[in-house]
């Protein structure tokens, strides 16, 4: 007796079938990653910025000679070393001396909000 070997046609087009089922429910989810991306690089920027107001916050109120003077959340931008990347703003929101106040980074794509600190 001969045997035959491979696959049978009827399980070559389930294997194509379900092929195309996965790919029909994950195409999608990668589509929408530049969304996600632009989204996440804002927030990234509005982290940077909350980060580098509160460590001129604490440069600043151990001696005045270090850091930056900040008096609105756009002044918070000189603190970030590199200065801000192009696209972005910031919107200028008056910061009292040692008060936080929640500041917003704009950019074409969205919007995000972190904590400045202000220090003069």
């Amino acid at each position: 007796m001969k045997r035959d070997s491979g696959f049978t046609l009827i399980e070559l087009v389930m294997v194509i079938v379900i092929l195309g089922i996965l790919a029909a429910v994950a195409i999608p989810q990668f589509i929408d990653l530049k969304s996600d991306a632009q989204t996440a690089a804002v927030a990234g920027v509005g982290g940077a910025l909350a980060s580098a107001s509160a460590i001129n916050f604490a440069a600043r109120t151990a001696n005045t000679a270090k850091g930056v003077a900040v008096a609105n959340c756009s002044n918070v931008v000189n603190a970030l070393q590199g200065g801000l990347p192009s696209g972005y703003g910031v919107v200028a929101a008056a910061i009292g001396n040692g008060s936080a106040v929640v500041c917003s980074v704009t950019a074409s794509f969205g919007t995000a909000t972190f904590t400045g600190l202000g220090i003069s």
